[in-house]
């Protein structure tokens, strides 16, 4: 019997784009229900009752939740085709602890970006440069962050790039110019079908942040 995979997601969230692309690299078929974070469905309250946020992914019945979690999970159970986190334990550790600092420092800083002005916005975008520098010089001239095949904190950075756009224009300065490696590689992983296919338009993210500056009142 095939494997019933429902994922429970919101489609700008950074988190469900996570999963999304590590279900397509697996090559598995799922059931996607976009929730509305605003009147949440019964499913998501019954299947996340702790935190109530999206994504859920229920693989026959049962819930997982928190984004890392699912994606360590989906390389976990489905572990024969294009794995995601390297076998040697050193190495995963690793892949573990950048995928974590993208999380809780990246995405901090890029909530800051567009929800400040002036010089506190330049302070805030100067740090968000200097981490993606420093991503960047872990990269280094390698294809992918783990080495030759696309994996771990690849599958976690991307939705921050499908995102770049908004941030750029938010607060007007260019990754390009100040890491081009890590605009080769995202363009690299944008080549891939399922990084491609996972990621919305990034003027449809574009006209969601402009609605989510009047939800928060900023202009």
């Amino acid at each position: 019997m095939a494997d019933e995979i429902i994922l429970l997601d919101f489609w700008p969230s950074m988190f469900g784009m996570k999963v999304r692309i590590a279900l397509a690299e697996k090559g598995l078929k799922n059931e996607y229900r976009d929730e509305d974070l605003f009147n949440k469905g019964p499913l998501l309250l019954e299947m996340n009752p702790i935190h109530k946020k999206i994504p859920v992914l229920i693989h026959n019945g049962k819930p997982i939740c928190e984004s890392q979690i699912i994606v360590q999970y989906i390389d976990e159970v489905w572990k024969d085709k294009s794995p995601l986190l390297p076998s040697d334990p050193y190495h995963r550790a690793q892949a573990r602890f950048w995928a974590d600092y993208i999380d809780k420092k990246l995405h901090l800083l890029g909530k800051m970006l567009w929800r400040t002005k002036g010089e506190e916005q330049e302070a805030n975008k100067k740090e968000y440069i200097e981490c993606l520098k420093l991503l960047e010089g872990e990269l280094g001239d390698k294809p992918y962050f783990g080495g030759e095949n696309f994996g771990f904190v690849d599958v976690n950075l991307m939705p921050y790039f499908s995102w770049l756009y908004v941030f750029e224009i938010a607060a007007n300065f260019s990754i390009e110019a100040e890491c081009p490696k890590l605009i080769t590689w995202a363009k690299r992983c944008m080549e891939k079908e399922s990084v491609s296919t996972s990621l919305p338009d990034r003027q449809k993210l574009y006209d969601f942040f402009l609605q989510l500056k009047k939800w928060h009142g900023i202009e």
